[in-house]
């Protein structure tokens, strides 16, 4: 009985430990990339990335109620906001995402080579479909400067997330055409999605992403190591393959 409980010590000392594991909260945009970047990431160090994607206002909401997580990815905005409760030495910039638009595969493709053409691809759209998020804020006011939000309000269905707007324009009929992150449609393509194209560019938006530690994070060393790995040349690659400039 002996030998065997000795045996058995043996084999547990000799069983490597658990790897450790990041929590990250980020905006949805950037998943492709992130996605891409954490697997890197655990194939280097052997610590998984566990990430809770949700929109800027939810990010926002999450961080002031105190949800536990060791890294916030979100617009500067959002960082900034939540200042007081990032480490101040792990930050790194992640990249930037432009606006494009889809259409349901078989559907009519608007013209989006000049800002003109747009506007006439929304005026014969028979619906537009965009979600309350950063995007969808930024489509609305380009709406509004090209003078078309008064005709384009009442054909208009918005959604939280970006996810939800192309299950929409999977699912649905007739000439929708739809708008969102770049990246976001990227996920979509061969699932019944059309990419038309980006946003013309005098019209082109791109919102900006960056990763911070946080202060009270779980995991402060995974935390600093993996804000560290997504500003490197290896994650900037993989980033940029997958959409986010």
């Amino acid at each position: 009985m002996k030998t065997k409980a000795f045996a058995f010590l043996l084999a547990f000392l000799a069983t490597p430990a658990l790897a450790g594991e990041v929590q990250v909260l980020s905006a949805g945009a950037v998943e492709p990339g992130l996605m891409a970047a954490a697997d890197a990431y655990k194939r280097q160090t052997g610590d998984a990335v566990t990430v809770r994607f949700a929109t800027a206002p939810t990010l926002r909401r999450k961080i002031a109620d105190g949800e536990v997580a060791d890294v916030l990815l979100a617009p500067p905005a959002v960082l900034d906001e939540a200042a007081a409760k990032l480490a101040p030495d792990a930050h790194a910039e992640v990249g930037k995402v432009g606006v494009g638009v889809a259409v349901r595969d078989g559907a009519p493709k608007p013209d989006v080579s000049s800002a003109e053409a747009l506007k006439a691809g929304v005026r014969g759209a028979e619906s537009l479909i965009f979600n309350q998020a950063s995007t969808g804020v930024y489509v609305e006011g380009l709406l509004q400067k090209l003078g078309l939000w008064d005709e384009a309000k009442g054909k208009t269905t918005r959604y939280p997330d970006g996810a939800a707007v192309m299950e929409h324009l999977i699912r649905g009929k007739g000439a929708e055409v739809g708008f969102g992150a770049i990246t976001e449609i990227m996920l979509y393509r061969g699932k019944g999605l059309t990419f038309v194209g980006p946003l013309p560019a005098e019209v082109q938006n791109h919102t900006r992403y960056a990763a911070a530690a946080l202060a009270g994070a779980p995991n402060p060393e995974g935390a600093r190591a993996f804000v560290r790995f997504l500003g490197s040349p290896e994650a900037k690659a993989l980033l940029v393959a997958n959409g986010v400039e």
